[in-house]
């Protein structure tokens, strides 16, 4: 009798031990299962857009290299962040849309996508549009209030020559970018002046409206976006305006210049960027954007591809 309570306490516990294990063994399957099934679903909802998360991503765009393109926003600006940059200057505001977007739809396609607006182009700023136009760009999150050519009918080409040129002189000019910038500055935002070549050349009246800007502007309400191309084109040396006028060069375009003189992408043409690069902190640079104006050997989203490249070998961080 003995015995058989002896083999009958060993039975009852190895079956306790066997179920034990099952139960525990159980529950690591079940685990695995589950950690198998949200791996699964997070391979099904991985979107296009977090692809560009694991690669190195620095610098920014202007938006008008790939202005064509921007008809698709969506598909644009997923592939400016797949081809590197973390920021974006807008070149398409019209009649309070940003690409046809509203200011809130256009931030939240940029949040998507992890892009940040900067800066903006405002070409058709006037006194009388600026308020609803500093609204419509703090909607959409941007910092800086861009003036890309002289406004208010101010800007003139002549198309036959290729020359741009401006009319009312630097006088004028001046008095109205520092109205504009005292009306951006009450709305919190940046006032900048972009450059092309004309402006680093005397004017009729033996002005060199750059220097005149820098000199009579109110740098509170008013600073400048130095495009490096412009600049080179016109024969200046970047580098000497900023020892000239420290600090005053928030932000730059940064493009190429081929051997024709024409166009090119970043790291593909003949200007020292390095050497630029070095005078950063002089110049007040506090954000830089890749601009190609126009494309000849290879298309607008190869380019920006190509300028990203450049960028990084060059030292652009």
């Amino acid at each position: 009798m003995g015995e058989l309570n002896c083999l009958f306490y060993r039975k009852n516990t190895l079956t306790s031990i066997f179920n034990k294990n099952y139960n525990t063994l159980t529950m690591k399957m079940k685990s695995i299962v589950v950690v198998c099934a949200m791996l699964a679903m997070s391979l099904f909802s991985f979107k296009a857009s977090d692809k560009v998360q694991s690669e190195k991503r620095f610098g920014g765009l202007a938006l008008y290299t790939v202005r064509d393109a921007m008809k698709d926003a969506r598909a644009t600006l997923e592939k400016v962040a797949q081809a590197g940059y973390v920021n974006v200057e807008s070149a398409g505001y019209s009649n309070g849309k940003f690409y046809n977007l509203s200011p809130a739809d256009f931030k939240s396609l940029l949040d998507e996508m992890k892009l940040t607006p900067i800066s903006a182009h405002q070409g058709t700023v006037t006194f009388e549009n600026i308020d609803q136009q500093i609204a419509d760009l703090k909607a959409a999150g941007f910092q800086y209030f861009v003036i890309p050519v002289p406004p208010m009918g101010l800007f003139t080409f002549d198309a036959v020559n290729k020359r741009m040129a401006m009319k009312g002189g630097a006088k004028n000019l001046a008095e109205i970018l520092d109205k504009l910038g005292e009306k951006c500055a009450a709305g919190g935002l940046q006032l900048l002046y972009h450059n092309h070549d004309f402006e680093f050349r005397k004017d009729a009246e033996d002005i060199v409206p750059i220097e005149y800007l820098l000199e009579h502007c109110n740098p509170k309400y008013v600073n400048f976006q130095m495009d490096l191309y412009w600049v080179t084109k016109a024969g200046a040396d970047p580098v000497d305006y900023f020892k000239r006028y420290p600090g005053r060069f928030k932000i730059w375009h940064v493009k190429d210049m081929d051997d024709q003189g024409r166009f090119a992408p970043v790291g593909n043409g003949k200007i020292d960027f390095k050497r630029i690069l070095d005078n950063k902190k002089l110049s007040g640079m506090q954000y830089y954007f890749v601009e190609q104006d126009a494309c000849f050997n290879e298309t607008p989203l190869e380019a920006i591809q190509i300028s990203h490249k450049g960028l990084e070998k060059i030292g652009f961080k």
